[in-house]
């Protein structure tokens, strides 16, 4: 079975919560304190959500700090996996 690679969090922030808000970019940057351009990277994943935006959100009222962080890295690791990995060495004897 092919599992299916995670959502940038940056289009779950944008289809399931923004979308549900009825508010522009720019007010929810301002909102946030951060520019329109940093939130509107992220929305369009090319950026990361950061500790700093995740912990931004969690004070807005947007789940927690944790959950970003945890689709943040759910994310990165399926990308990383993707690409794939050169032959690595074990560090550690088996058995």
């Amino acid at each position: 079975m092919v599992m299916k690679a995670p959502a940038h969090p940056g289009e779950i922030l944008r289809e399931d919560v923004l979308a549900e808000l009825d508010l522009t970019v720019g007010e929810v940057a301002a909102r946030l304190g951060v520019s329109r351009v940093t939130l509107s990277r992220v929305l369009h994943c090319h950026a990361r959500i950061s500790p700093n935006l995740a912990i931004r959100l969690e004070e807005a009222g947007v789940s927690t700090a944790k959950t970003w962080l945890d689709l943040q890295s759910a994310y990165d690791l399926a990308q990383e996996r993707a690409v794939g990995i050169p032959h690595v060495v074990r560090l550690v004897a088996t058995g």
